[in-house]
């Protein structure tokens, strides 16, 4: 007899490959947003190193005009590492949003999986203790 949790069980194996694939894109996403918020960090520390005044001696008006395009520039990729960065975060809440449907999937096959072993192993009980009821039944009584 093929029992209904055997013929779940493909789809209970699935679903846990699914939930698998999940956690794994969800850690990739996480440390892709690390990276870019190290990255943000570093630019800010470019920056605060550049935009100090010299310690020693002035600029000339020429050194003094490329430090100021250089840290304007770096304004410019700060600004586009914190849009980055907001991407990076809607991915991950995308991932983690997907991680969390998979795995309520496979805990919902996982549960109905159970319950119908259980079922299973109750119906199965019934139907010894049938048997034994019906043998004992037939059972010439001892003299």
């Amino acid at each position: 007899m093929n029992k209904r949790a055997d013929r779940l069980q493909p789809a209970a194996d699935q679903a846990k490959q699914r939930s698998e694939d999940a956690v794994l894109r969800l850690a990739e996403q996480q440390q892709r947003l690390a990276k870019a918020e190290r990255q943000l960090a570093e630019l800010r520390g470019y920056r605060q190193d550049y935009a100090a005044p010299p310690s020693v001696g002035g600029l000339t008006a020429t050194a003094l005009m490329n430090r100021q395009q250089f840290v304007e520039r770096i304004d410019r990729a700060i600004a586009q590492q914190v849009l980055e960065i907001e991407r990076q975060r809607r991915l991950l809440d995308q991932a983690g949003a997907q991680w969390r449907d998979a795995h309520a999937r496979e805990a919902a096959l996982d549960n109905v999986i159970d319950r119908y072993r259980e079922q299973d192993r109750k119906a199965e009980e019934r139907h010894e203790q049938n048997q034994v009821d019906e043998r004992m039944q037939y059972r010439r009584p001892a003299r």
